[in-house]
Formats: C-alpha cells, sequence, structure tokens
C-alpha cells in the first residue's frame, strides 16, 4: 500500500496566534507579608526556571497525587542531601504516602544514620582550609562540618547491624530495612531518620551502587573476616521491576540524577526489552538537577531522549518537568506545596509486598518468554 504526500501540505493543524498566547498572562504580583508557600509559586513563579517549579508542582499535586492516576512514585536521590537536612523533606513525603519506593546513593542513607544516633552536623564555610580541618579532626562537605568520629561512630553501629544479618547475598531493600530496624531499637532520635522512618511505613530503599558508600564499604570488612553475606543487586533490578509492573501509573521525582535516576528509568527496558513484557514506559517524570544535557551523561539526559529509550510513554511528554537548579531549595518548596494542597495518601507499603510481586513479574516473564526468548 502507497501513501500519497501532498507537496504543499495544508497547515491546519499548525497553531495559531491564539494558540501561542494561550497561557495564563503574567502579572507583576506584590509579594505580602505572611504569603503561604503555595500562594508564592502561585502568584510569583511566574517565567523561566521558577515556572518549571511551579510546573512540576502542579503536575505532583495535580496529576501524579491525584486519586483518580493512581500513581505508584518512586523518588531518586542522588548529591550530598541528608548531610544538608533534606531528609526532613523526605520524611515528610512518605509521612503524606506522596512517595512509594526510593533509590538512593548509599552515601545519603549513611548520613542520613547520623541523626538518628544523635550525632552533630554543623553550618560551616567552604572556603576553609582543608589541611587544617584535617589537623583538627573535622570532615568537609562544601560548607557542612562534623567531626571524624561521627564517621567512626556511624560506622561501628552499622558493623554491629551486619552481625544480625542472614549469612548470605541480600538485596539492598533487606539491608536498608533492617539498619532502619535496628535505628528505631537503639537510636536516640530515629523519627529524624528516612531509613527508621521508612520501615514505619514499609517503604522500600535501594541502592543503585552499594559499594560506592560508608555502609558498602564495611559490608567489603565483613567479607575479609568470611563473611558470605553480600548485597545482590539483581535482586534489586528484579524488585524494582516487579514494583513497577504492579502500578496503575507510574512517576518518579528525581533529586539530581547519576546511577539512581537510571536505576529507576532501566525497570522499563527491562520489562519490555529483557523480559519481552510491554508496559509501555512511564508516565509522569519531574527532576530537578544542576546538569544540562549536551555533555552526554545520564544526569542532564532529558525526558524526551528518554522516550527513545522505551522509558518514557510518548504520549506523555507534556507530563514531565526539569527544573535547572540546586535540590536544596527546590525540594522544601516543592514538599511545602504538596502537603498544602494535596490530602494524604495511603501508604502502598510494598517492602511488605516484595514477594507476591516477585511472583507477578516471573509469571508476566514466562509468558514474555514468547517475546524475548
Amino acid at each position: 500500500m502507497s501513501h500519497h504526500h501532498d507537496a504543499h501540505p495544508e497547515h491546519h493543524n499548525e497553531p495559531t496566534q491564539a494558540d501561542y498566547l494561550s497561557g495564563p498572562q503574567i502579572l507583576p504580583h506584590r509579594v505580602r507579608p505572611n504569603m503561604t508557600v503555595t500562594e508564592l509559586i502561585d502568584q510569583q513563579f511566574q517565567a523561566y526556571n521558577a515556572a518549571r517549579l511551579h510546573e512540576a508542582a502542579r503536575l505532583f499535586t495535580e496529576k501524579i497525587l491525584s486519586p483518580e492516576t493512581d500513581t505508584t512514585v518512586g523518588l531518586t536521590m542522588a548529591g550530598a542531601l541528608t548531610p544538608a537536612g533534606l531528609g526532613g523533606c523526605l520524611i515528610t513525603l512518605m509521612e503524606y504516602g506522596f512517595i512509594d519506593f526510593i533509590i538512593s546513593t548509599g552515601a545519603n542513607l549513611y548520613h542520613d544514620m547520623h541523626y538518628a544516633l544523635a550525632m552533630s552536623l554543623h553550618r560551616g564555610d567552604f572556603r576553609l582550609d582543608d589541611t587544617k580541618l584535617q589537623e583538627e579532626g573535622v570532615i568537609r562537605i562544601y560548607d557542612v562540618l562534623f567531626e571524624d568520629k561521627v564517621l567512626f561512630n556511624t560506622d561501628a553501629f552499622v558493623r554491629e547491624c551486619l552481625k544480625s544479618l542472614p549469612n548470605r547475598p541480600i538485596s539492598t531493600s533487606e539491608l536498608h530495612y533492617h539498619l532502619g530496624t535496628q535505628l528505631l531499637k537503639a537510636g536516640v532520635r530515629p523519627e529524624a531518620s528516612v531509613l527508621a522512618q521508612a520501615v514505619a511505613w514499609n517503604i522500600p530503599i535501594y541502592t543503585s551502587s552499594p559499594g560506592d558508600s560508608s555502609i558498602g564499604m564495611n559490608v567489603a570488612r565483613n567479607a575479609l573476616e568470611g563473611s558470605q553475606l553480600t548485597l545482590d543487586t539483581l535482586a534489586d533490578v528484579n524488585e524494582t521491576a516487579a514494583i513497577v509492573l504492579q502500578a496503575t501509573h507510574n512517576g518518579v521525582l528525581i533529586l539530581g540524577g547519576g546511577s539512581p535516576k537510571n536505576f529507576y528509568l532501566q525497570t522499563q527496558p527491562q520489562l519490555w526489552e529483557v523480559l519481552g513484557i510491554h508496559k509501555g514506559g512511564h508516565d509522569y517524570f519531574i527532576q530537578i538537577t544542576a546538569d544540562a544535557p549536551h555533555w552526554g551523561g545520564l544526569s542532564g539526559a532529558t525526558p524526551s531522549e528518554a522516550v527513545s529509550w522505551g522509558k518514557i510513554k510518548p504520549d506523555q511528554l507534556h507530563d514531565t518537568v526539569v527544573i535547572y537548579g540546586d535540590s536544596t531549595i527546590a525540594l522544601p518548596l516543592l514538599t511545602a506545596y504538596a502537603v498544602s494542597k494535596t490530602k494524604p495518601r495511603p501508604h502502598r507499603e510494598l517492602y511488605a509486598k516484595r514477594a507476591a510481586l516477585l511472583d507477578e513479574l516471573k509469571i508476566a516473564y514466562e509468558e514474555g518468554k514468547k517475546v524475548r526468548p
């Protein structure tokens, strides 16, 4: 069958001037004393990167968290966010049922434990002499400062926790659930810990590169003493794919980028490309990043590029937003907007459902073998 292409097609589907100018009118609203965060974002964030944050806040509250969409929400986290106190935002989002599972760098989870163990991190100055800091036993993360014994004592806590784990490979979700459980039991301030509160709400937490943090380093130390405890990232691949498969809709909030971003997005290619299960791609995508796409790295890769990999549905690109900026600024604003605008959701308690979800994945995989033998 041949298709005729008119050499001079009519442009009756092209946007008109009225279409181009159909967006809300920009107005110079005054800032008032005692404005709420939602008022500030809705009225002042009208253009440029501020408008992207406004779009993300609206997308998050009106679609992703809407009961009608029934969206399973993943959050990925890269960059030193918990040392900066951003764990408070994550705990709030978890408490409200706005996050169903997390993929994080191990470092963020390691530093999260400091707070449950009542160890002190302090505001400092990024212009300090690092040689002098080392001589004084002070560790620096940009402008965050803390004693080196914070590392030693947290390491000791991790190693003590490892003693009560099975002497076999486990998923990182099992490791983090165990650490969170021990923090609930022994922590001085477990209410300040993402790991601890994730246990309270049955939220699974994964680390895509578990050897790349002090938690993994202490597991490696165990191996030198003959322990068979290892972290099975392949189990994580299957668990996260199973979570995505069972969801009515899938949405993600990406803080930074890096390996956690890819580990979430790859669940869709894992389903269709590897297992022969056609889910079609993720539905909603919000990213806060300081990276740009033209460097070629995944951290700055656009949602449009993700469509070519089958990671995002082609017809859902209008439900994607990238905020080019700092998570330490954008996340508190986004969190405050969400809890002000949206009612709490029931917790999905996905950690407790992992075995059942894996069974469903295996059944779908057996069918998928007909497509991907």
